[in-house]
């Protein structure tokens, strides 16, 4: 229960919230139960339903992807979520001993999920896709993403401020190059998987 609390905690006190993860120190299996599994549904079925159901406006016309066609998208997304958490997280913990940081994997993991919360939590924005609306949010959530990071690292992997800002910066580093190829996949996936049905 902790860590949802936390977690709503980090969008409004989120140095509070992060003193309180550092403490408690939650295991792998409590982060990825209650935390990464659970949120990242949020933005793979809001986005599910906004794209079969809602749909998108183009050039006047309501566009809208058949459940069929749509479904296996918006579990790779989901998969590739997870995926990108306990990756990202495997790389905090391999280069804390760089930064002479106490590590484990679970508290690279913690780190990565808890700063990704904003985003999975702006998933319910999929619900009724508005381009406009998506992109301010997309950019506004990234930019509270890489704060949470910033502000997290030192205390979750308990290393000065100085050095938390050095470690956090690879971390981010790593993140986009993490994001470029999750990008590659979806297009080399998209070009030899079957082609998206629209429905009018």
């Amino acid at each position: 229960m902790s860590i949802l609390i936390d977690s709503l905690r980090l969008l409004f006190a989120p140095h509070k919230a992060w003193n309180h993860i550092g403490v408690t120190r939650p295991s792998l299996m409590a982060v990825m139960m209650l935390h990464t599994l659970p949120l990242a549904l949020i933005p793979a079925v809001c986005w599910f339903y906004g794209v079969t159901q809602s749909g998108w406006v183009v050039a006047g016309t309501t566009l809208k992807l058949t459940t069929a066609s749509a479904l296996p998208v918006c579990v790779l997304f989901y998969l590739g979520m997870v995926w990108s958490v306990l990756f990202l997280g495997f790389m905090v913990h391999w280069m804390a001993k760089t930064y002479e940081s106490e590590t484990t994997l679970a508290r690279g993991v913690t780190l990565i999920s808890f700063s990704a919360t904003p985003f999975f939590i702006a998933g319910v924005f999929g619900l009724k896709p508005v381009l406009w609306l998506d992109m301010l949010v997309g950019i506004t959530v990234s930019c509270y993403c890489i704060y949470l990071l910033y502000v997290g690292t030192p205390v979750v992997m308990r290393v000065r401020p100085s050095r938390g800002f050095l470690y956090a910066s690879a971390v981010f580093a790593v993140a986009l190059v993490t994001f470029v190829a999750l990008l590659g996949a979806t297009v080399v996936l998209w070009d030899l998987g079957p082609a998206l049905e629209y429905s009018y």
